[in-house]
């Protein structure tokens, strides 16, 4: 089957593409937004093929796969008039967290009646406005990455793209008070310069934008995954950490609640909270080493990749029956 997705989200489509189909992911000259094109620091196997758009509007495509709300006139334009949906099976992804007037945020694909609406969370799924259209919860799969943990650094890793614009949706005015307790290593897009925005020196807020197969090297040496998120969709980094064997220090906030269980590390509302269990685990590595163990068993059951893909796959029958 050849499925026909944009590479939007780098961590979770490298999962998908794991699955038994031909991926066509779109390419442009430019490798703008819409063709950015195979990914260049995730490992994507073979059967994930470039396409231009010129190519598209002859190429065979047995299921559109749209995660952004342009995407639906793109591809028809793309495909020569093929319309997904109506000429072409249909499945719209949702990402995110619903922003803006919530919980009455409306979501762009509301009362369709053409195409399938899948969410990566519960959460996501009861906060978003849905109307009338058939929805579904998929929820992450994990590439394992294998139990890579040592926290031999007594520091707290912290990932997050754009720290400074993003400010309290991702918990960035919290840093500060939360590095009194471990200093922090903060790694994603945008992170440049948090320190100084912050006001911290740089040795309690330290900074990197790495490639997957380094970031997750590199989080694994760290005592713990500190998650201070208010407002986001599920990360993929905090399932990513609690596979590398680490345990999770982090806001009780959207779907953490569900992903992270007792035993895997501490949940709480309060930041105080939060600070008191940093400072535990860097006195003590063992029981670091232990909740984050835990934490590694938990995400293989719950966000493993075979699920994953099964899931997908039981979906994409119903879709195109």
């Amino acid at each position: 089957m050849n499925i026909l997705l944009w590479h939007v989200h780098g961590s979770w489509t490298t999962a998908f593409v794991q699955g038994p189909h031909t991926y066509l992911v779109p390419v442009t000259p430019w490798r703008d937004p819409d063709g950015l094109g195979r990914a260049r620091t995730f490992t994507w196997p073979d059967s994930v093929r470039e396409v231009t758009p010129q190519e598209l509007s002859r190429t065979q495509v047995d299921l559109v796969l749209l995660q952004r709300p342009h995407e639906a006139d793109l591809a028809e334009l793309w495909l020569g008039g093929r319309r997904p949906g109506r000429d072409v099976p249909a499945v719209y992804l949702e990402h995110n967290a619903p922003d803006g007037n919530v919980p009455d945020t409306r979501h762009p694909c509301a009362d369709r009646d053409d195409l399938t609406l899948v969410h990566v969370t519960h959460f996501n799924r009861l906060f978003w406005d849905n109307g009338s259209t058939r929805t579904h919860v998929i929820e992450h799969g994990i590439v394992d990455p294998g139990h890579q943990y040592t926290g031999r650094l007594a520091r707290a890793a912290v990932v997050v793209n754009e720290p400074v614009r993003r400010g309290r949706h991702t918990g960035t005015d919290l840093l500060p008070a939360l590095s009194e307790a471990a200093p922090l290593d903060v790694f994603g897009m945008g992170t440049e310069g948090l320190a100084a925005h912050l006001g911290l020196p740089e040795d309690r807020c330290r900074t990197a934008d790495l490639p997957q197969q380094e970031l997750h090297a590199a989080l694994a040496e760290r005592r713990l995954y500190l998650h201070p998120v208010r407002w986001t969709s599920l990360g993929l980094s905090l399932l990513e950490a609690m596979h590398l064997g680490m345990p999770v220090v982090a806001l009780a906030t959207t779907e953490a609640v569900e992903a992270v269980p007792p035993g895997a590390g501490t949940l709480s509302t309060r930041p105080e909270v939060l600070a008191r269990v940093a400072r535990r685990y860097l006195a003590e590595p063992e029981a670091a080493a232990e909740d984050g163990a835990r934490a590694r068993q938990a995400a293989l059951e719950r966000y493993g990749l075979k699920r994953f893909l099964t899931d997908w796959e039981r979906l994409i029958t119903e879709v195109r029956s």
